[in-house]
């Protein structure tokens, strides 16, 4: 077992490798591979299956709707059929894929496993700090978004749909999600992890403004 484990890993790497090498918007391979990372450290910590939290952490944005590669549906349960992953596993890595995301401000997104809490908290990891910041830049000029706009304000929203929906300046998208993660980290040691790069975001932004407003 642990050598087929294995054999799906690998496979899984190089499968997700190719799929997101080129990727300008920010969820590139080198963000999955952080992702897997940030897990494996969590879990050191805070324990749970480490098989299903690799394999969920190098699939979790195969499906993402913020960068489809393409029009097929359930890429990820295709692709753990193809590898001859047993159902009741692929199970668990797809549900833990499916409480990973962020879905807007008043949308609950708390995980059931610890495995999820984990995945969640190492993605929402790259998000903040100066590898988020420079990955919210990305995403945001790969969508043709501007930089800020003083009269547009931000918007917590509270539901999925408006979420997805949104256009807003890349500068609101701090108040409407990455300044907001920090307290919504499930672990003790995501927790941990995510204070000193929730105080470099607020640093940037205080900066960003003195520089906008002509103070510095």
């Amino acid at each position: 077992m642990l050598e087929n484990q294995q054999k799906y890993l690998l496979e899984t790497e190089k499968f997700v490798r190719d799929i997101f090498e080129n990727d300008s918007t920010g969820h590139d391979w080198w963000h999955v591979y952080r992702v897997r990372n940030y897990s494996l450290k969590i879990a050191e910590k805070e324990g749970g299956n480490l098989f299903l939290i690799e394999m969920a952490a190098l699939l979790h944005d195969l499906d993402d709707w913020k960068i489809k590669t393409d029009f097929a549906e359930n890429k990820t349960e295709k692709w753990l059929e193809k590898l001859n992953v047993q159902k009741d596993v692929g199970s668990k890595i797809t549900e833990i894929i499916s409480q990973v995301s962020f879905k807007g401000a008043g949308v609950d997104t708390k995980p059931t496993t610890v495995e999820s809490e984990i995945v969640q908290d190492a993605d929402r990891l790259d998000a903040i700090g100066a590898i988020g910041i420079a990955r919210t830049f990305a995403y945001g000029g790969n969508k043709g978004r501007l930089i800020y706009h003083p009269d547009i304000q931000p918007v917590l929203h509270d539901n999925f749909h408006s979420y997805k929906k949104n256009t807003a300046p890349t500068i609101n998208h701090f108040y409407e999600k990455l300044l907001l993660l920090k307290d919504r980290m499930n672990t003790p040691t995501g927790q941990k992890m995510a204070e000193v790069r929730h105080q470099f975001m607020k640093d940037f932004l205080e900066h960003f403004y003195n520089e906008w407003n002509n103070k510095i």
